[in-house]
């Protein structure tokens, strides 16, 4: 399993598809809250750097997932 360096606090779980092995699987939003408070971005300077340089980071089959969780939806 493939790990995102520096959003620890970000992982959830796992996620398993049929036929390919478990993948690693973050919050989205806490990835982002990551980068801002961290790296001191502000929120769309995270967002960008996130969508290129983390979502867009291809590392093979076991690429981790990155989630936007629905919460409160009652």
């Amino acid at each position: 399993m493939v790990l995102a360096d520096g959003f620890e606090e970000a992982f959830v779980g796992l996620c398993s598809r049929f036929g390919i092995n478990e993948v690693a699987a973050y919050d989205r939003d806490k990835c982002l809250e990551i980068l801002v408070e961290r790296d001191g971005m502000d929120y769309d300077e995270a967002v960008e750097f996130f969508d290129v340089n983390v979502v867009g980071a291809w590392v093979g089959e076991m690429t981790p997932v990155f989630m936007t969780l629905f919460r409160d939806l009652e």
